[in-house]
């Protein structure tokens, strides 16, 4: 018996009603939602979508694509039930699958009052909640009471556009429980999509979060014209500066080198589609932190991150330079040449 047949089984046991509609369900009407979305339907009869705006929804059944992101991505609207109700999409489903921007996460689930214990929860998302400083999965713990066994994250070198190109990409589905992240797994692994599982949810959480950081950092250089050596170097930096954070956070033996952290943090920081390093190049080019984010029209991760990651830092005082520039540049308003300057007569 796999996974979705264990979960309706529980479900019918514990006598809840639900709507006809499909058991996983996707939160989010951006692009990595969208490319998440077309993955499960490779291996899922359908899924239950949640979109908070109800005008995206009406024109992505009449053109059978989301009108907004991956626009070139077509879907077989009849396999989809879309709502923009969440209390709805929880009652409809046993899997639910996050991939929102996190300082939008409380924003979605502020109106919800059915309860989450019961669930399987998936953060696909790689960013921090704001002001509580919390991991998404530590805040699903703490604020929905969610068992550790029951909420995975989705993390590796995997971004929309090549997902929607059904170019080879990578994942890792990480999960206090190895069994329940290969159970998980089913629903990820396609002919393009190769996945591996993990029980470092908090390292792989946290490096998924601070791999944007870094893409800023990466960003601002290109944008102030330093070259591919010193690209190397910053981020032979960051990946330290990740293991040295996390092992402070959560210490457990883990290798950084794997795709989940560096190859994670290489994408991001030198992908054309990473929208972390496009908002540094901006910020490297003169742009300030306002109009480079009013120019985007997207979310920059990274930007959030950077604040939460310093703020949790002065609880374990890890020696992290690359980070605290950034926050320099972002919050304090340092000019960035006179930063990187500075921070390149450090790096080795």
């Amino acid at each position: 018996m796999d996974l979705l047949d264990r979960l309706r089984k529980y479900a019918t046991s514990v006598g809840e009603e639900k709507p006809q509609q499909y058991r996983v369900a996707v939160i989010g009407g951006g692009s990595w939602a969208t490319a998440l979305a077309k993955i499960v339907l490779t291996n899922e009869a359908g899924i239950n979508w949640y979109m908070r705006r109800q005008d995206q929804i009406n024109e992505f059944i009449q053109t059978s694509k989301n009108p907004s992101y991956l626009t070139g991505l077509r879907f077989d609207v009849s396999k989809i039930w879309f709502t923009d109700g969440m209390n709805d999409l929880v009652k409809a489903s046993d899997i639910l699958i996050f991939a929102t921007p996190s300082p939008f996460l409380k924003q979605h689930l502020k109106r919800l009052w059915r309860g989450l214990e019961k669930k399987i929860i998936i953060s696909a998302i790689k960013g921090i909640v704001p002001d509580e400083n919390q991991i998404i999965s530590e805040y699903f713990e703490k604020e929905y009471d969610v068992p550790k066994d029951q909420i995975a994250v989705l993390t590796g070198p995997c971004h929309a556009e090549e997902v929607a190109l059904e170019r080879l990409s990578y994942l890792t589905i990480g999960c206090s429980s190895r069994d329940r992240a290969r159970e998980l797994s089913q629903l990820f692994s396609t002919p393009y999509i190769k996945t591996t599982v993990s029980d470092d949810i908090v390292g792989i959480e946290y490096s998924s979060v601070m791999k944007n950081i870094y893409a800023i950092a990466s960003g601002i250089c290109h944008g102030l014209k330093y070259g591919d050596n010193f690209q190397a170097v910053l981020l032979s930096n960051a990946i330290r500066e990740i293991n040295r954070f996390c092992s402070a956070a959560n210490p457990t033996p883990r290798n950084t080198d794997e795709s989940a952290y560096l190859g994670d943090l290489l994408v991001t920081a030198y992908s054309k589609f990473s929208r972390n390093r496009l908002f540094g190049t901006m910020i490297g080019k003169g742009y300030s932190v306002k109009t480079a984010q009013m120019e985007m029209e997207m979310i920059a991760e990274g930007y959030y991150a950077t604040k939460c990651i310093h703020e949790l830092n002065e609880k374990y005082q890890v020696t992290m330079p690359v980070l605290d520039a950034i926050y320099k540049i972002l919050y304090e308003k340092g000019a960035p040449i006179i930063e990187i300057k500075k921070l390149s007569d450090m790096m080795k």
